[in-house]
């Protein structure tokens, strides 16, 4: 009997862990603590492991691209399931990213999640899933 109340605790105690809420944190604070560098070397390293992100190769300005990996990165590794986060830049191009509820692909936090962009006014999204490697940082898969 003592055996099967373990096992509950034992899997709340690892989804306590797994939690993709900041508290508060700004990104930039945590991202410049996992590599011991500066805050805009550590934001670049983290964000160029998304490579293109779901983004891909829509046309954006190397400006707007940037602020749609750092959506994807904030969505991934802070926002609860189902909360959208939302970019748009001064030139007409916007966008929102939506995570799914965390899971564990053996040691990995991974995540489904929808990018949405708007050019010009016109929608184009895309799904793809992410896990987070041990520096902090996300790969697409």
């Amino acid at each position: 009997m003592k055996f099967h109340v373990a096992i509950p605790f034992l899997a709340i105690a690892a989804l306590a862990g797994c939690s993709t809420t900041s508290g508060g944190k700004g990104d930039s604070a945590v991202l410049g603590s996992w590599t011991g560098g500066s805050k805009q070397a550590a934001k670049t390293s983290v964000l160029a492991a998304l490579g293109n992100g779901l983004v891909g190769n829509a046309s954006l300005e190397p400006a707007d691209r940037k602020q749609a990996l750092q959506a994807e990165y904030q969505t991934l590794e802070y926002s609860p399931a189902g909360k959208v986060v939302e970019w748009k830049s001064s030139n007409n191009r916007s966008g929102e990213v939506v995570a799914a509820q965390p899971y564990q692909v053996g040691s990995q936090n991974c995540r489904q999640y929808t990018h949405t962009i708007r050019i010009d006014g016109t929608p184009q999204s895309a799904r793809g899933t992410a896990c987070r490697n041990e520096d902090g940082s996300w790969t697409r898969l």
